[in-house]
């Protein structure tokens, strides 16, 4: 069998090669790896489920900037629906027309569908599944709180805290809800959801990654450490979960 984590994984196309051969891989299928790499679909999914996503907008060049601020506030993220590690994404935080068209554009030139969201501030934290279990929450603390894809690879200034440091009770509502989220679009295996919980105690569920990274530093292993699971045995873990189909 495979085991499948990172980009090669994302999308469905190598699972569902995989099944036409009939050999076993690890994670989620076709639908769900496919529905998760487009934002735009799950956070549909997700709305009609009553899953909390920020408030989002299909957009291109003709959208009206001062439309978009009047629905959705600044600042404004710009991104590319299927893209990930937050490649092409702007934060857009002035009504001026050359600045959305801007980030627009950067967005188009990884997808031509593309999304604007409503900016949620507060902390940013992720949530890993492994199994039928929610690990231990991850808080992200990132330089001037921008945790692009510099800060995600090279930046030795991000800090990870595991245990996030939440209360109790929010932290077992958010883990969860995201066990719920990771149902809902059909996942399955392992996986990790980021989103971000605001002062006043409410979250945000941002995207959910069907296939991420499986380094000894990455943060699902991050998440089973802090659970008592050392990194052979979570390999093992989701190695017994390897199925066709």
């Amino acid at each position: 069998f495979i085991a499948l984590h990172g980009r090669y994984g994302e999308d469905g196309t190598v699972q569902g090669a995989l099944e036409t051969l009939g050999i076993p891989y690890t994670g989620s299928g076709v639908m769900a790896s496919a529905l998760a790499m487009d934002k735009w679909r799950t956070k549909l999914v997700w709305i009609a489920a009553g899953i909390p996503t920020p408030r989002f907008r299909v957009v291109d060049r003709r959208s009206d900037p001062m439309r978009l601020v009047a629905e959705l506030g600044l600042p404004l993220i710009v991104k590319p629906a299927r893209e990930g590690s937050t490649i092409g994404i702007t934060k857009v935080s002035t009504v001026d027309h050359d600045e959305v068209r801007l980030a627009i554009d950067e967005a188009a030139r990884h997808d031509p569908l593309i999304l604007a969201e409503e900016f949620v501030a507060g902390a940013e934290l992720t949530a890993s599944i492994v199994g039928r279990e929610a690990l231990p929450l991850i808080r992200i603390e990132a330089p001037q709180g921008n945790y692009d894809y510099h800060s995600k690879y090279f930046s030795d200034e991000t800090r990870y805290h595991c245990p996030a440091g939440l209360p109790d009770a929010i932290e077992r509502a958010i883990r969860a809800q995201a066990l719920e989220a990771f149902d809902i679009v059909g996942a399955t295996g392992w996986g990790r959801l980021d989103l971000i919980l605001r002062p006043d105690g409410s979250w945000s569920f941002l995207e959910i990654n069907t296939s991420p990274g499986m380094t000894g530093h990455s943060l699902v292993p991050m998440a089973a450490r802090a659970a008592g699971r050392a990194f052979p045995d979570l390999c093992v873990d989701i190695l017994r979960g390897a199925h066709v189909g």
